[in-house]
């Protein structure tokens, strides 16, 4: 049988443009164990992902700040002092970077997340006056203010617990900073070759390929081992 998987999305399961790459829609509608897709973004764009997989809505959102499975959403991450953090940049001059609409931010319930175009050094200047009450996590893709008392690894904990599957049978697959903590909770972790140096010190194996192309090796090698 083919183990549960912790999946983040971007860099993971995306071409180099971004784009999710088709071979999703080949190798996990029939995943025969959870899948749980783990990612930096708000929630709803994991669980989109999810249905459009035909698969159950199993989905850690916004690095560890929201939950869901089997039905019941935990909203674990306080928005609070991330969001005073991001008012108080915008007061020195420093812009989140999205233009009119934001639709990164628009369903964001825990964390703000900001262009990697705005300057990185003022924003963690003002998060570090905040004492440790938040921390600036840089995806690749944007630099997320959030909660350090929640991540993706956290979160992976809670979700294996409801699904009563040992955290340490998943197998994690990922490519930034924020994968980190997932691969300390799974059984076997891989970065794909796109990964930072974060992500590739935590893994437990660095894949050959970048992107999908490294993802899709790996799950089938999966599948063909628990056959």
């Amino acid at each position: 049988m083919a183990p549960p998987l912790a999946l983040d999305i971007d860099g993971t399961l995306t071409t180099p443009s971004g784009r999710i790459d088709p071979r999703v829609f080949e190798l996990l509608p029939d995943w025969d164990a959870p899948v749980v897709l783990a990612t930096g973004k708000a929630f709803p764009y994991p669980v989109a992902l999810a249905h459009f997989l035909g698969r159950p809505e199993t989905v850690i959102a916004e690095n560890g700040g929201v939950a869901h499975v089997d039905g019941e959403t935990a909203v674990l991450g306080d928005p609070a002092v991330p969001r005073a953090v991001v008012e108080a940049y915008e007061a020195r001059g420093g812009e989140i970077g999205w233009g009119d609409g934001d639709t990164v931010n628009r369903w964001r319930e825990t964390e703000v997340a900001l262009s990697r175009d705005g300057d990185e050094a003022l924003l963690r200047e003002v998060a570090a006056a905040a004492e440790g009450r938040v921390e600036v996590v840089d995806t690749g893709y944007a630099y997320h203010v959030k909660s350090p008392d929640v991540s993706k690894g956290k979160a992976l904990r809670r979700v294996a617990d409801a699904l009563d599957i040992a955290p340490e049978a998943f197998v994690a697959i990922g490519d930034s900073e924020n994968d980190a903590s997932t691969f300390a909770v799974a059984g076997e972790s891989y970065a794909v070759a796109n990964a930072d140096a974060t992500a590739r010190e935590a893994a437990d194996v660095v894949l050959d390929e970048a992107y999908m192309d490294g993802t899709a090796e790996l799950l089938t090698d999966l599948r063909e081992r628990g056959e």
